[in-house]
């Protein structure tokens, strides 16, 4: 028996590379956009989550820097103690603004925003269903929250209410938790079915809108506008980083919503506000999806365009700018992601445990050219083609 407590890390480190498992990170040397530096490289990128390109716009950069001269490059402490900033609550009201409800409340990230949500409304006397393929922030907020949990089949309403019927009745509260558009697939969450069951079961839902603010929607709401839900009561979460640029994740909902988190989350009482930087960034962000809705017409020009020149490929179904290539094997997912970069393209191999099968994930933005998607398409069909759709 080895007496060092440690000696186990390497053999399962061991194990994750013999899996095709083991991650590294790829450094990024130049501002954001459809075309940043990697390796020393310059490379067509389809591995981010800017959707709008707001990430590098000058707009979101200055007020970000006049926010850092004129409070500081950190908020130095907890909203409750010596965090909160103006600055904070106007982005709060920009948000509920943008979401039409009630009020919002600001969180350091996303996944902040999820955890300390769950955990605040529901507790060991009370139970959770999730879809299966909802976010880490959203399974481990369950877990953390102390309540019972049960998966449902993706997107399967049948299943949720089979499960429903035979528990529901022995919990307290129950929480719904979905994403509205799934991350590592592109699909859309049946919103107006989940609805309609949580209220035939008296069920809280909890609807993750990270990947849809901005993107969805006739305003760039999320999927709650794209459904026609806008207004119906529901707890709205996203984050600040995706679309809109910055850093930073919110909760949106009834005004009771927003004022019990204030003093019940925990991941927002005990963590230092968002910085000022951010915090005006974001702002400003939200200003320009309001205003300019033809960033988002590009968007959905090149999805559509995309989907229609590689119909013919493995493509996972997708509503969204995330469009994924299904393949078998990790080690086929790796080598085509490494011919990608030798051709001047970033598009990551996304493998087991993240997802359940392996994939090239494409990341679709409003800033990319006709001449990027075309130099994408010819290399996918260069090397799906054969040899990897017969893997």
């Amino acid at each position: 028996m080895s007496t060092n407590p440690y000696s186990w890390l390497d053999k399962s480190l061991a194990t994750i590379h013999r899996a095709n498992w083991y991650r590294s990170v790829k450094a990024i040397a130049s501002r954001p956009g459809a075309i940043v530096e990697l390796s020393g490289k310059p490379v067509i990128n389809f591995a981010s989550n800017d959707y709008l390109g707001l990430a590098g716009d000058q707009r979101l950069i200055q007020a970000a820097i006049d926010a850092t001269l004129a409070y500081g490059t950190g908020s130095t402490g907890s909203r409750l103690l010596s965090g909160h900033r103006e600055l904070h609550r106007e982005l709060e009201i920009a948000i509920a603004a943008l979401k039409q409800t009630e009020d919002a409340l600001v969180f350091s990230s996303g996944y902040l925003a999820n955890i300390g949500t769950v955990a605040a409304l529901v507790g060991q006397k009370d139970l959770i269903f999730g879809d299966q393929y909802n976010h880490s922030s959203l399974k481990k907020g369950a877990i953390l929250s102390g309540a019972k949990t049960i998966d449902y089949e993706h997107n399967n309403i049948e299943d949720l209410r089979h499960k429903l019927e035979i528990h529901r009745t022995l919990y307290r509260h129950c929480l719904i938790t979905t994403d509205s558009v799934f991350s590592m697939d592109g699909d859309l969450c049946p919103l107006p079915e989940l609805m309609a069951i949580a209220e035939e079961f008296a069920c809280m839902l909890l609807v993750d809108e990270a990947h849809a603010t901005g993107v969805m929607g006739h305003t760039g709401a999320g999927c709650v506008e794209y459904f026609n839900c806008t207004g119906k009561e529901l707890v709205q979460i996203g984050t600040l980083s995706k679309a809109l640029g910055s850093l930073g994740g919110y909760v949106a909902g009834s005004a009771s919503l927003i004022d019990f988190l204030r003093n019940r989350a925990p991941s927002w009482i005990y963590t230092t506000a968002l910085s000022p930087g951010d915090t005006a960034a974001a702002k400003e962000a939200i200003k320009i999806v309001k205003e300019e809705y033809t960033r988002r017409e590009k968007l959905w020009q090149n999805i559509h365009y995309l989907k229609q020149e590689l119909s013919d490929l493995n493509l996972l179904p997708s509503e969204s700018p995330i469009l994924c290539i299904d393949l078998k094997t990790p080690e086929a997912a790796l080598n085509k992601a490494q011919q990608l970069i030798e051709a001047g393209i970033f598009a990551p191999a996304i493998r087991p445990p993240t997802v359940p099968t392996s994939r090239i994930r494409l990341s679709l933005m409003a800033t990319h050219e006709r001449s990027h998607l075309d130099l994408l398409i010819e290399n996918l069909r260069l090397r799906c083609a054969y040899p990897y759709g017969a893997q």
